[in-house]
């Protein structure tokens, strides 16, 4: 898969991610937020929490849940990626880290891609 493939697949699923916090009542205030950390996929808030939410996408759970991915590593470049956004944008939300799984075994092409939402996953 090509670089540019790969940024388009990547781009749809977070499209995916971005609609099933929508019909959840989430607003989505922010995508692909970069820093020096790193970056945040999606960044959303419901009046209560301010969700930093990272998407991962797999074709299917044959070698572990997508969300296994998100190893002690990235999740500490997402805290620290989390803390720099706070500073520049204060909140009275309470912070949350999700993680939104994708399964689509077509890619781009599946029709009803598999689509969960991990509340508060690390």
């Amino acid at each position: 898969m090509s670089g540019q493939e790969s940024r388009l697949l990547g781009q749809w699923g977070e499209d995916r991610a971005a609609e099933c916090l929508r019909k959840k009542g989430f607003q989505v205030t922010g995508a692909n937020w970069k820093c020096r950390f790193g970056e945040i996929d999606l960044i959303a808030e419901d009046g209560v929490y301010l969700c930093f939410v990272e998407v991962k996408l797999r074709k299917s759970a044959a070698y572990g849940t997508a969300a296994a991915f998100v190893d002690r590593r990235k999740q500490e470049k997402l805290r620290a990626s989390a803390e720099l956004y706070l500073v520049r944008h204060p909140t009275e939300l309470q912070p949350r880290f999700d993680v939104i799984e994708i399964y689509a075994p077509q890619g781009t092409d599946t029709k009803a891609p598999e689509i969960f939402h991990l509340e508060n996953a690390f």
